[in-house]
């Protein structure tokens, strides 16, 4: 795929063929399949595949506005990029993708296994690994990383990463929990096991309080901020800097990590058999 990859990108957008266009979708199948990801795991750190990302921009910018139909008595109409078209499903797929207003762009993986509750919108790029729940009116973005046995919540929001070129993709591992409204945003990882309590919001630039070992999470020379396997994180606040904050009792929001998992959190958060 390195070929292809270095092959595309080789083309000027404005200026791609027929020729050129077969190569994208090489690519977004590719991706769609998941032998191509946006960002995977060496050692235990997470890399972005920069030429992934610029593929995915180049797709963009090359395909040509179009009319796409849904049907010739339905009062729904959508225009979108040739070259990103939405997946269609059979049951040979072994994901239930149930009905109602749910649409997946070709390009993203959805692994077997997984449920997607409507509405729900998965985007180009995006990885969501096996037997995740992805639940009503949840948002996958671009690029976004969703490891095994997670749970998105009613209302979650991933953010998607394709610009800046650079930028580490929002990461969610292994056996995650993120409760409804949550928003997981700007390069965040939430490392194995981590339980993100209902409507916390994480990003690069939010502090992460640890009141458990003692410390303050920020985001690293990367720009990364990190969510530490296990951690239970809940809505928070701290007192607001200022002379006028403190006259007035201030306070801004912060996420605090309030405890680590156990067995009581794994009982609590598991995800239901019977669904499957």
């Amino acid at each position: 795929m390195n070929e292809i990859l270095q092959r595309l990108l080789s083309i000027n957008p404005a200026n791609a063929d027929d020729a050129a266009h077969e190569l994208f979708v090489e690519v977004r199948e590719a991706l769609r399949t998941g032998v191509l990801r946006a960002a995977h795991k060496v050692d235990d750190t997470w890399v972005v595949d920069l030429d992934v990302k610029r593929a995915i921009l180049w797709g963009f910018r090359a395909g040509v506005l179009i009319e796409i139909s849904s049907g010739e008595n339905s009062i729904f109409s959508f225009t979108d990029k040739h070259t990103l078209p939405v997946q269609r499903f059979t049951s040979d797929d072994e994901r239930r993708i149930v009905p109602g207003g749910t649409t997946i762009r070709d390009g993203a993986h959805v692994a077997r296994g997984v449920i997607v509750m409507p509405p729900a919108y998965i985007n180009i790029g995006a990885f969501v690994d096996e037997d995740t729940l992805v639940d009503s009116h949840a948002l996958v973005g671009s690029c976004a990383q969703i490891g095994k046995r997670v749970h998105l919540s009613a209302g979650v929001q991933i953010g998607g990463v394709l610009e800046p070129v650079g930028a580490v993709p929002v990461v969610i591992e292994d056996d995650v929990m993120i409760g409804g409204n949550c928003g997981i945003y700007e390069g965040a990882i939430v490392r194995r096991g981590a339980v993100v309590g209902t409507g916390v919001i994480l990003n690069a630039s939010t502090p992460v309080y640890d009141l458990v070992r003692g410390r303050v999470l920020r985001k690293g020379a990367d720009g990364v901020l990190e969510i530490p396997p296990g951690a239970v994180v809940v809505p928070g606040s701290r007192p607001a800097s200022g002379e006028f904050a403190r006259s007035e009792g201030v306070h801004v929001y912060t996420p605090i990590i309030v405890k680590y998992r156990d067995e009581r959190t794994n009982a609590a958060t598991s995800l239901e058999v019977c669904l499957r």
